[in-house]
């Protein structure tokens, strides 16, 4: 009996595993002076005073909220000028290939942060990203960035935001096209069988729902008799989505009623514990400041808090909710001029 080889199939040559490096250091340079913060201390700088970043972006075909490359870029340059801290980024590696009709993209991205003394600290960080045409070299970078920046200064998420994912996670051309017919057919089967359940003579419930009409909670707030009712309203509202300008209007009515707790003075406090009211307010003025801090950084606006207490004579932290708002819709309007 004769035994023959059959030739095997060719095998794709494996690609090379992405590998990075543990960080590493570079002192400042000879002559650099003795009291400039090195870049350590400048990071430090930088996570103090780095602003929280939402994930206010929303990915709608796949259902999840994230942090965008851009408000995180915007919420970092006023702490990265103010503390002298500059990144440098270059391709450490590149694998790319096509992966059926998309093009894979693996990199590994090196940076080199440096500090006000000119040492510096140089740290790796992977990418990857799918694309259909030619963007996924650029997507992969803006996700390398984005860790980069989240992992190395710490920057915290408000504690509203309830999810996770990468907005460029993509999603076949086909299947998205195909989504439209699902749903026509889903909505198809269900009228068709809510008309067979209905009784003979019965007539069936129209398809588009009628919606009950929304509370008025700032007249309710109004007719209110104490801040404790107002309270009420204002978690209802807050629990319905209702927009911040709008809760900070329910929480200025709760402090003009009964029981509501008056501004701090000289005397000692009779509580520990804020009034509901006060925390509301305090909490919407937390959050107009952030808006307002994002805004000025992305119009490079480095005077922003001597241009607020010129303007309304007293310093941000002190400010109202509306006069933040107001101030954050002047720099948008103007673009940053002044």
């Amino acid at each position: 009996m004769t035994v023959t080889a059959l030739p095997l199939s060719p095998q794709a040559t494996p690609q090379p595993a992405m590998s990075t490096v543990a960080p590493v250091y570079q002192p400042a340079p000879a002559g650099a002076p003795d009291d400039v913060p090195r870049v350590f201390a400048a990071i430090s700088g930088v996570m103090r005073d780095a602003m929280p970043v939402g994930k206010t972006q929303e990915n709608k075909q796949q259902n999840y909220k994230f942090r965008g490359i851009d408000d995180v870029m915007s919420a970092m340059a006023g702490p990265l000028r103010k503390h002298g801290v500059f990144i440098l980024p270059t391709v450490a590696e590149h694998q790319q290939q096509r992966d059926g009709k998309m093009t894979r993209t693996l990199i590994t991205m090196r940076y080199s942060i440096y500090g006000p003394a000119g040492d510096c600290l140089i740290a790796e960080v992977p990418g990857e990203a799918f694309d259909f045409a030619d963007k996924s070299m650029n997507k992969a970078q803006s996700a390398a960035l984005k860790y980069l920046l989240f992992t190395l200064f710490m920057l915290p998420v408000d504690g509203r935001s309830i999810d996770d994912g990468d907005r460029h996670h993509p999603e076949p051309q086909e299947q998205r096209a195909e989504q439209p017919q699902r749903q026509q057919r889903r909505q198809d089967k269900q009228q068709s069988r809510r008309g067979q359940r209905a009784e003979p003579g019965t007539p069936t419930r129209p398809q588009a729902q009628q919606q009950a009409p929304r509370r008025d909670f700032l007249a309710e707030a109004t007719a209110a008799a104490t801040a404790a009712a107002v309270r009420e309203l204002y978690d209802a509202a807050k629990a319905e989505g209702a927009p911040r300008p709008y809760l900070s209007q329910l929480a200025e009515i709760g402090a003009t009623k009964p029981g509501a707790k008056q501004p701090a003075t000289d005397e000692a406090p009779s509580s520990s514990e804020p009034a509901p009211d006060s925390a509301a307010l305090a909490a919407d003025a937390a959050d107009a400041e952030q808006a307002l801090r994002i805004a000025a950084s992305r119009a490079n606006l480095t005077s922003l808090d001597a241009d607020f207490a010129r303007v309304y004579g007293r310093p941000i932290e002190g400010a109202t909710a509306q006069q933040l708002d107001q101030f954050r819709a002047k720099i948008e309007a103007a673009g940053g001029a002044k």
